[in-house]
């Protein structure tokens, strides 16, 4: 029997373009013969499906269902491509589970903590992994740049608390550039986190549980030519160089899959997710976790499917048969 799968992306955030391109991938490689796919575009009040002569259809969001051509189409699964509010902070989770509808993400407690960055870090750190020295600020807080810097030595990274993609997100080198930076991050969250910034190689890795089997891709290393892995490096293959799997120490590799394996358990995850560390001399600092992981064919995750050798539509049909 042919299972009813809503696609959904969009979103509220300044992700909202890549997880349009993200849904449209999802869309394209789910297998038709099992699944009726239906793409839901949300921004703001606006959720809805639209018809292939433009007409916009909006569900229904008593029940989360759709009326098209004289039916009333129930889901039997949401596939969550939203990055960022509302679907990677936990909204649209705690809204489906009231619905009794499965997803493929985070549940909602674990899709609220890992996106506050704050939280999570703290979090993580209680559990004997390392992280970087962090200040965390509210929008209505008062705290000059010169007592943050005293805790703090520059370099630092200024980012909102609650985002992704590094939008928003700027490196600070000199004392007289922070306060612009602070600006900058809250005109895209109430709350920001200034980090102080670690020397080393950027590499992650995603993961996945599918029954009671953890199934780890290969690792990325990512090599930026700006500054850092800024938003424009993400999205323009020319800007960083990203090598799967990555050309690192076999210690390495070895300590960031048994980490992130021991984390996706703690955290409670589900589904497909992305752990981000630095590693150096000194040992490997876990940055962040993504639980709604870009999507589109140049992202990480499907990369490392490929090289793992699962095409997308097994990958996204685990998602599913998971929720």
């Amino acid at each position: 029997m042919i299972k009813n799968i809503a696609v959904v992306s969009g979103g509220d955030s300044g992700e909202y373009e890549i997880s349009v391109k993200s849904g449209k991938v999802v869309e394209k490689y789910l297998n038709n013969e099992k699944y009726a796919v239906y793409p839901i575009r949300m921004k703001g009040a606006e959720w809805y499906f639209e018809e292939k002569n433009g007409n916009k259809v909006f569900i229904d969001k008593n029940d989360f269902s759709l009326f098209l051509a004289g039916n009333t189409i129930q889901f039997d699964a949401v596939f969550i491509a939203i990055h960022g509010t509302p679907g990677e902070d936990g909204k649209l989770q705690g809204y489906f589970d009231i619905l009794n509808i499965p997803y493929t993400s985070c549940d909602h407690a674990t899709s609220a903590l890992t996106f506050n960055k704050y939280f999570c870090k703290n979090f993580v750190a209680q559990l004997d992994v390392l992280t970087a020295k962090a200040v965390h600020l509210r929008k209505n807080e008062k705290r000059d740049t010169v007592s943050i810097l005293d805790e703090l030595a520059l370099p630092v990274f200024v980012k909102p608390n609650n985002g992704g993609s590094s939008v928003g997100m700027s490196k600070v080198n000199n004392a007289n550039e922070l306060a612009g930076a602070i600006e900058k991050a809250f005109r895209e969250d109430n709350e920001i986190l200034i980090e102080e910034f670690i020397e080393g190689r950027e590499i992650t890795c995603g993961i996945l549980k599918h029954e009671n089997e953890i199934i780890i891709f290969p690792l990325a290393e990512v090599i930026s030519k700006n500054e850092f892995f800024d938003y424009e490096a993400k999205y323009n293959p020319a800007l960083a160089d990203e090598i799967i799997p990555a050309q690192i120490p076999d210690k390495i590799t070895e300590h960031c899959k048994l980490t992130s394996s021991f984390l996706y358990e703690k955290l409670k995850c589900k589904g497909v997710v992305r752990f981000d560390y630095i590693f150096n001399d000194k040992g490997m600092y876990f940055l962040e976790v993504n639980t709604v992981p870009g999507l589109t064919e140049e992202s990480f995750i499907p990369q490392m499917a490929k090289s793992y050798g699962m095409p997308l539509s097994d990958l996204f049909g685990l998602l599913v048969e998971g929720a």
